[in-house]
């Protein structure tokens, strides 16, 4: 009988130590065009590569396609939904992360900076583009279009799963790698030192590379559940969504079904 109890507590405290994180929110940061070689090692991004240390470091993580917006509905909705370009404006219907929280009765939202007003549908204002910003391809989602002003300071605030997309001057589309990093640590550190302590994920990533590594980016992970050190495994963006799905009980959206699970980036 001992043996027998014996076995049972070794069982359930397997089970308990291969169970899931469940945080309280995801920040996803996405920016643009750059290959893992020109962030990782960079002096110009100082701030970033600190970011790589303290986390999750994934080296071979791919974007899908090429170019921008494909990308950005890969991570949003498991799919491609076959745009190819950059095309503008987008009518979309169909699941996605946001309506596969909301179906749990949980909560999303995207901040994009530039933006010039909540549920805002236009193509381009300033350095704004909607291309980055795939929730305002479904008209439904209009209350979760956001701009970045919007962004809680009470992080406490945020909703379950949270996109932010700097603009075209700061994600490095258009502005430099250096430029890029100091948004990052302006903006975005104050929530990162905010979710090592309080049960939140932070994940920085791009679109895709500049065309020159094959598609291969980089992807960090930063949070109080997160095992810092670096990750051979190969993910994606489909990777990524998946995950998502896993931690919050979600069904798997199309093209995620089939990515790669990677949990060992989790503390036991």
């Amino acid at each position: 009988m001992e043996r027998w109890l014996l076995a049972m507590v070794l069982v359930t405290q397997s089970a308990i130590g291969s169970e899931l994180p469940r945080p309280d929110h995801i920040v996803i940061v996405i920016e643009e065009n750059k290959s893992f070689n020109q962030i990782i090692g960079n002096r110009e991004a100082p701030y970033i590569n600190e970011l790589a240390k303290r986390g999750a470091l994934f080296t071979q993580s791919y974007g899908i396609t090429h170019p921008s917006q494909p990308n950005y509905l890969a991570l949003f909705s498991g799919s491609t939904r076959g745009i190819s370009s950059n095309a503008c404006p987008l009518d979309l219907s169909g699941p996605n992360l946001a309506s596969q929280l909301q179906a749990k009765g949980l909560s999303f939202a995207s901040y994009s900076e530039s933006m010039p007003e909540p549920g805002y549908g236009g193509c381009i204002y300033g350095a704004y583009m909607r291309k980055h910003n795939p929730v305002a391809n479904w008209k439904e989602l209009a209350a979760l279009n956001q701009p970045f002003s919007a962004f809680p300071a009470d992080y406490t605030r945020l909703p379950t799963v949270a996109f932010v997309m700097p603009d075209q001057r700061n994600d490095m589309h258009d502005g430099s790698i250096a430029q890029g990093d100091a948004w990052l640590k302006q903006n975005i550190e104050p929530y990162a030192q905010w979710a090592m302590k309080h049960n939140s994920l932070l994940i920085v990533t791009w679109d895709e590379d500049d065309g020159s590594s094959g598609n291969r980016i980089a992807t960090i992970f930063v949070g109080e559940m997160v095992k810092p050190r670096q990750y051979t495994q190969r993910i994606d963006h489909y990777g990524v969504l998946r995950m998502a799905e896993e931690l919050y009980g979600l069904p798997l959206l199309n093209e995620s079904a089939k990515a790669q699970i990677f949990n060992v980036v989790w503390k036991n």
